[in-house]
């Protein structure tokens, strides 16, 4: 199915099953324990060995010799498996670094080695005996320093924008800010570890992992071990978070297959929380410049942001300008990305990749310039609200309630109680609000599904899109009850199997409404095929409580599917509609905090969320996606910062010294979704929101600290070092 014209009135709209709050259809099966993640795999026809990685001890340089005899000795030791061994390897299209293979170093902890035993305790002690010689070279490890040898990124991909004439009309105008910000290296965190079984059938392997996306890891597989793609099973069903972490090929993967090749059994790697850290990908520190001018109104006549954030070699840049290019009124503007080669791990997308750093940044610089201004920090994003792309006036829109979320947002936190910065006091705290603004673009990506209807009147979708606690087996199950009239319980859902039909996947807030897109053109497929079958009009057949009617006439849909049922299969393929129309989501972050005026500890006291994201499939589901996603600008905000070695590696690689939030430290949360659908967006009328929820959430945590204490924090997190000097006297 092609969609190029919006959408116009089709069976979703009843709204029977789409947009009801629905529980989760595999909620059951998380809460017994019965859902099986990578690792927890078994077929008790197996025998699995269990392989355990070995990182290498440098961040930069070469190996020149390995020692695997006393690993290979140790108990149940059944083989060791070593990147030299494997020797020079392609690197998969989605991998800035080589994951396994030949004697480059190009990160710490990069993997070096599998050592397979008949445990995972034998095959843990067995690691620590390998002995590895190193050439190290020298690395550059902060972006600090490596700052001014940053460059300009391939205009053909990330390039410069400029309209008007920024540096005039911020000369000439009347109020400005310019002022510079730092986000740190972040971790996804994920609940789950990357972990993998590969078993090996002749030629084929059927790999059980935790993928984001199925066909990318397929592919990269393929690449990256020589592999013929089409001998490549790969399933990830259950899925423990990712939040990014989990959208390329990782190393698990890799070792896993390598080791069932080397021992001739099934075998599991899940790589240790150090290994994750440092073996895997992260959210890239960045420096940020921004400069905004107003008229003495409030309104912006200039408005520059300029960001730089590094990578290994051959990497890509943490795109923390993009909600700039959007989100204001200006007229003359400028936006400008430099990445500088740094020898840390991978850095590469983490849950809203651009807009949650940039955010961070963009927002306080508004708060800040609506103070110079005089003017409250809502009705400053109001009044440089816009309707259109402010760099392409002639592109509107597709829908923009901004304004909307901001005004309810203030209605319902009691903004209008919301005092001078450091005025207001709860016994020992120092209590303020701030408010941010979401902004996330929306994406879309092609996504194909399979629906079978069989002579029970179920319905079963087969899609290889992924659940990573999103609810994706939920909002599919109802699109596919609303498409077909039946109700929940007849629909079937079978997700992360690389044997159904390629999706979008789950990532980038696209794959709720690609999937379900997919799922609704097979769904019309099917029904054209039923309709077809049956001799019926397709103009006028209806799909309801469980029959199939035209005209007088009306068949159960069981008995419409016959003895051998009926398949309809389509991809959603998208036109230019994102061309024509910019499509994006917006909502407004409103926190209350308190900050104890002796110690500078600060503490979230409430948190409101209003969001314009569309057609909210399942609100369920979409508010716990939200919920989430402020509980990690939490810990964004006050307490997560990857600690960085000057040899290279972080210290802090574990989930004792990673500090996240967790719900417990939020008294209280809201969430409220706009009532709106966006017809270019999808047949489905929605958007993401999952992204859209972390948005902004530290900024306006900052902005509130600054209205709590009179503290202004620039670089986060807001730890209590950053606020302690300049709290008020104690009283």
């Amino acid at each position: 199915m092609q969609f190029d014209t919006p959408a116009t009135t089709n069976p979703i709209d009843n709204l029977k099953v789409v947009g009801q709050p629905i529980h989760r259809i595999d909620g059951q099966l998380k809460t017994t324990g019965r859902a099986m993640y990578a690792y927890e795999w078994h077929d008790p026809n197996m025998s699995y060995a269990y392989g355990y990685p070995v990182g290498a001890a440098i961040a930069k340089g070469r190996i020149t010799s390995m020692d695997v005899s006393a690993a290979k000795k140790a108990p149940g030791v059944l083989a060791v498996v070593t990147t030299l061994d494997i020797g020079e390897r392609k690197k998969g299209r989605f991998n800035t670094a080589k994951l396994f293979g030949g004697d480059e170093v190009q990160h710490y902890h990069q993997a070096i080695a599998v050592v397979v035993a008949e445990t995972f305790e034998q095959a843990r002690a067995a690691a620590s005996l390998v002995k590895v010689d190193y050439a190290e070279e020298k690395g550059v490890f902060d972006l600090g320093q490596a700052k001014d040898s940053a460059v300009k990124p391939d205009e053909s991909q990330q390039p410069d924008t400029a309209v008007g004439d920024f540096e005039a009309a911020f000369r000439s105008a009347p109020v400005t800010v310019d002022a510079s910000y730092t986000t740190p290296d972040q971790s996804h965190a994920m609940m789950e570890p990357h972990a993998s079984i590969a078993a090996w059938n002749g030629d084929e392997v059927t790999v059980w992992t935790s993928s984001q996306m199925i066909d990318w890891w397929r592919s990269d597989l393929a690449t990256t071990l020589d592999i013929d793609k089409e001998n490549i099973h790969l399933m990830s069903p259950f899925i423990g978070g990712g939040f990014g972490g989990k959208l390329f090929l990782r190393a698990d993967a890799v070792l896993a297959v390598v080791g069932a090749r080397a021992v001739k059994r099934p075998v599991k790697v899940a790589l240790p929380r150090p290994l994750l850290i440092n073996n895997t990908t992260h959210r890239p520190a960045t420096i940020q410049r921004i400069r905004i001018g107003t008229e003495r109104d409030g309104k912006i006549t200039a408005i520059a942001h300029e960001s730089w954030s590094g990578d290994l070699p051959g990497g890509g840049l943490e795109t923390a300008v993009n909600q700039t290019r959007l989100l204001y009124a200006g007229a003359n503007r400028m936006t400008a990305m430099r990445l500088a080669t740094l020898h840390l791990p991978e850095g590469n997308a983490m849950r809203a990749p651009g807009e949650a750093p940039g955010l961070m940044a963009l927002e306080i610089a508004i708060d800040e310039i609506a103070e110079k201004v005089g003017i409250d920090p809502v009705q400053f994003r109001i009044v440089n609200d816009t309707q259109v792309d402010p760099e392409k006036p002639q592109r509107p829109f597709s829908q923009r309630n901004l304004v909307g979320c901001l005004k309810l947002g203030a209605e319902r936190f009691a903004w209008s109680e919301r005092g001078t910065p450091g005025s207001r006091r709860d016994g020992s705290w120092l209590v303020g609000m701030g408010v941010a603004v979401a902004f996330r673009n929306n994406l879309v990506l092609p996504s194909g599904a399979r629906v079978k209807l069989d002579r029970e009147g179920v319905v079963t979708v087969e899609t290889d899109m992924t659940d990573i606690g999103t609810g994706s087996y939920t909002i599919i199950a109802q699109t596919a009850a609303e498409m077909m009239g039946i109700t929940i319980d007849k629909v079937a859902v079978q997700l992360g199997d690389s044997r159904f039909p390629v999706s979008a996947g789950s990532g980038g807030q696209f794959g709720a409404n690609s999937s379900t897109s997919g799922v609704y053109a097979a769904c019309v497929k099917l029904r054209e095929a039923i309709a077809k079958k049956l001799g019926f009009n397709s103009e006028d057949i209806v799909f309801e409580n469980g029959e199939v009617r035209s005209g007088n006439r009306s068949v159960p849909l069981a008995e419409a599917a016959g003895p051998d049922g009926l398949v309809g299969e389509d991809t959603i393929k998208w036109g230019e509609l994102t061309e024509t129309h910019q499509q994006s989501t917006f909502g407004a972050h409103f926190v209350e905090v308190g900050v104890d005026i002796a110690t500078g500890e600060s503490r979230i006291r409430r948190m409101l969320a209003v969001c314009a994201a569309g057609r909210i499939l399942n609100p369920i589901t979409a508010r716990s996606q939200v919920i989430g996603a402020m509980t990690m600008g939490a810990g964004g905000a006050l307490s997560e910062e990857l600690a960085v070695d000057r040899r290279g590696f972080f210290v802090n690689h574990d989930l004792a010294s990673y500090e996240v939030a967790v719900h417990a430290d939020i008294p209280h949360q809201e969430v409220i979704f706009m009532d709106e659908t966006d017809p270019m967006s999808s047949p489905m009328k929605a958007k993401g929101v999952g992204e859209l929820g972390l948005c902004g959430v530290a900024a306006a945590i900052a902005n509130a600290v600054y209205n709590a204490t009179g503290v202004r924090v620039r670089h986060y997190p807001l730890t209590l070092d950053k606020l302690i000097g300049g709290l008020p006297d104690v009283a």
